[in-house]
């Protein structure tokens, strides 16, 4: 992850130059999430846990959001 004006920004492929076509952009929760998890193995669960300890989330909720945003991840190559 890289800040980028101001952005915290997800670039993947490896690459150390920054391809703007290969660019994601964070909002602060997915920031904290993918900052949390980046380089390990992961689940919704995982995510959902880190969401109720630090944010004043229902479980259930923070387990939905986060199996969404897996899924984008999954979609856009910058999870498996």
């Amino acid at each position: 992850m890289r800040k980028i004006c101001g952005q915290d920004t997800v670039t993947w492929e490896g690459s150390a130059n920054v391809n703007f076509s290969k660019l994601v952009s964070l909002n602060p929760t997915a920031a904290y999430l993918f900052k949390a998890v980046e380089g390990k193995e992961f689940t919704p669960e995982t995510m959902a846990d880190l969401l109720v300890e630090a944010y004043e989330v229902e479980r259930e909720k923070a387990l939905a959001d986060s199996e969404a945003l897996c899924l984008q991840w999954q979609k856009i190559g910058i999870a498996e």
